[in-house]
């Protein structure tokens, strides 16, 4: 049996996978990497081919493909029951559009220095997240380990990934649909439960954050430590438009939270109700609507970092 196992998803990036995917085998057989591909030919098969992988013996898996893929390889360790989830390694050759999850690590978007860290090996036990929500009025569950948006992040996360299925797509896809949905969506009211603290507000969006970044550079939770066993929330209050335009570039830079109408919090479990349903987006997949429960998974997922 080989080394690594490559869930390779051929869609992300907008189909730069498929077209790439030749060179970066490429680059793992010169680097003599000790690896079996698998193909994912649709939504959530890369859960069953990781938990398929690791009954069969894997221990080393690599995503190869956006932060949907990975979220899905992470799902699958979870979903299996044949070793605990830090038994299994895993890694990322990052080919999406968003590339968020290795910005925190600074993991190297080149393929052949991607290669080099996995090669190198260097781990970190990272924490992970649940989230229930409802889909349909069914309740379901799915982990995460980066960053999960409710409201208006969830909104255009949904019209972001509507248009990558369609196809569609460039690096600025993300504040594309940013700006445009400003004219369509409003605040709601909302009752927060962090813990045992409990806040009633009129809410634009939140950011729940294990990782520190989103929407493909926005760095939503600038503080977020990823083995801390604790969420970064970031709580942004009813703005008007022409103040989330405005502010825009905060959310790139990091200083978000010094605006007036933003609140950060740290927690383990949350718990959000809305008056309305609300949207849902965790590693950038569009899951569900509200009302919404997070809970921490300490120090479950051990990861290759640089």
């Amino acid at each position: 049996m080989k080394e690594w196992l490559m869930v390779v998803n051929p869609n992300a990036g907008i189909g730069k996978v498929s077209r790439d995917w030749g060179k970066i085998s490429g680059l793992l057989d010169k680097n003599r990497v000790d690896y079996q591909a698998v193909f994912t030919e649709g939504p959530l098969h890369a859960i069953d081919l990781v938990v398929e992988a690791i009954q069969k013996g894997f221990r080393k898996i690599v995503a190869v493909g956006g932060d949907g893929t990975m979220n899905e390889v992470i799902n699958g360790i979870f979903k299996q029951k044949q070793q605990p989830t830090t038994g299994i390694t895993v890694g990322m050759i990052s080919v999406g559009t968003g590339n968020d999850w290795v910005r925190t690590y600074n993991i190297p978007m080149d393929y052949e220095k991607a290669i080099a860290v996995l090669k190198q090996g260097r781990t970190l036990i990272q924490d992970a997240g649940t989230v229930t929500f409802y889909n349909s009025m069914v309740e379901t569950t799915r982990y995460f380990i980066n960053m999960a948006g409710v409201g208006f992040d969830g909104l255009v996360a949904k019209k972001t990934n509507a248009d990558k299925l369609m196809g569609k797509g460039n690096p600025l896809l993300y504040l594309k649909h940013l700006v445009g949905s400003l004219f369509s969506y409003k605040s709601c009211n909302a009752t927060i439960t962090i813990d045992d603290r409990v806040m009633h507000d009129k809410i634009f969006s939140i950011g729940i954050g294990i990782g520190q970044y989103n929407g493909g550079g926005m760095r939503q939770a600038p503080d977020a430590k990823t083995d801390d066993g604790l969420f970064d929330l970031t709580l942004i209050k009813d703005l008007s438009k022409w103040s989330v335009v405005a502010n825009v570039r905060r959310l790139y830079n990091g200083t978000i939270k010094k605006h007036k109408r933003v609140e950060t919090f740290l927690g383990k479990s949350i718990r959000i109700d809305f008056e309305a349903p609300i949207l849902l987006e965790a590693d950038g997949e569009s899951l569900g609507h509200s009302p919404f429960e997070f809970n921490i998974i300490p120090k479950s997922v051990q990861v290759i970092i640089t």
